[in-house]
């Protein structure tokens, strides 16, 4: 069995409780204006490009078999992304990272002798592994089969998903998961389509799917202004109905991705505002006004 994965980073502390080790999974259903992954969106491979990082040694044209790099007589490093197929063989030979391979098949029996390597990690600090994105439930199958193989070595599994995806998809994974990493950035159903793309009606409907059926969930809100900022009361009121939340994050919105979206050649979407910390703290005291619980 394979999935299409574009990174797995080892002792991370924010996915999870615990030092875990994240798989991130390739493909994603929505177009969030603020995605600071903006390598997982698609669920092909695509080769990142930064221009100012590029020295000039020309191995990237040697090892290319389609032609994609070349140099123009004045030393300008040219990159046609219409011939390039991302095969990775340019970035493996570039010596000063300017390229990059987003996306790798991965057998599931090496991504998972590879989580194992971090087993003491994990029994140390009560942590464990986590599926991100992307949308690791676009690959459910995949998932499903390697939960199921960490819970037989007895280690912690949480999912990170943005929730727009099938209840089979969620089916396959509940009995291996337990804990649900749930973004939820906006109620209003019309905010959410202007903010992500997509309709937020199954997002809320798998929500409150997995916790009528005990599941266990951390809830993730982005905080943006001037995109959902006025939505933390109306997310609170859905939230004080659920009866298996665990805690509750308020994420910042930060805009330190746009380097990805140049590399990439997409259009750079980040809004220019940042949350002020008053901010912050005002959607903290309103989530709390409701009994819910903040994570720190």
């Amino acid at each position: 069995m394979k999935a299409n994965i574009f990174d797995i980073k080892h002792f991370a502390v924010h996915d999870g409780p615990g030092i875990r080790t994240t798989v991130f999974f390739k493909g994603c259903p929505l177009k969030c204006r603020w995605c600071h992954n903006p390598e997982s969106i698609s669920a092909k491979k695509q080769l990142g490009y930064l221009l100012h990082k590029c020295v000039g040694c020309g191995k990237c044209v040697a090892a290319c078999p389609q032609g994609a790099h070349t140099f123009t007589p004045d030393g300008l490093h040219k990159f046609e992304r219409e011939k390039c197929t991302a095969c990775g063989a340019c970035a493996k030979v570039c010596p000063a990272d300017a390229l990059s391979l987003y996306g790798k098949e991965a057998e599931l029996e090496a991504v998972l002798t590879e989580l194992l390597e971090d087993e003491d990690f994990y029994e140390s600090s009560n942590g464990g592994v986590t599926l991100s994105g992307g949308e690791c439930l676009i690959q459910a199958d995949f998932c499903a089969e390697l939960l199921k193989r960490l819970k037989e070595n007895g280690i912690h599994t949480a999912v990170d998903t943005c929730g727009f995806v099938s209840r089979e998809a969620i089916d396959k994974v509940l009995p291996y998961t337990d804990l649900f990493l749930y973004d939820m950035k906006a109620f209003d159903d019309d905010v959410h389509i202007r903010c992500t793309g997509q309709s937020n009606k199954c997002i809320l409907e798998n929500l409150s799917y997995i916790d009528k059926c005990g599941g266990k969930t951390e809830i993730r809100i982005p905080f943006v202004p001037d995109y959902n900022s006025d939505q933390i009361e109306k997310i609170a009121g859905f939230l004080s109905t659920l009866k298996n939340l665990t805690k509750i994050k308020i994420l910042p919105y930060h805009n330190y991705a746009g380097t990805k979206y140049k590399s990439l050649d997409m259009p750079d979407t980040l809004p220019e505002k940042l949350p002020e910390v008053c901010e912050i703290k005002e959607a903290e005291n309103m989530l709390s006004t409701f009994g819910l619980e903040i994570a720190k």
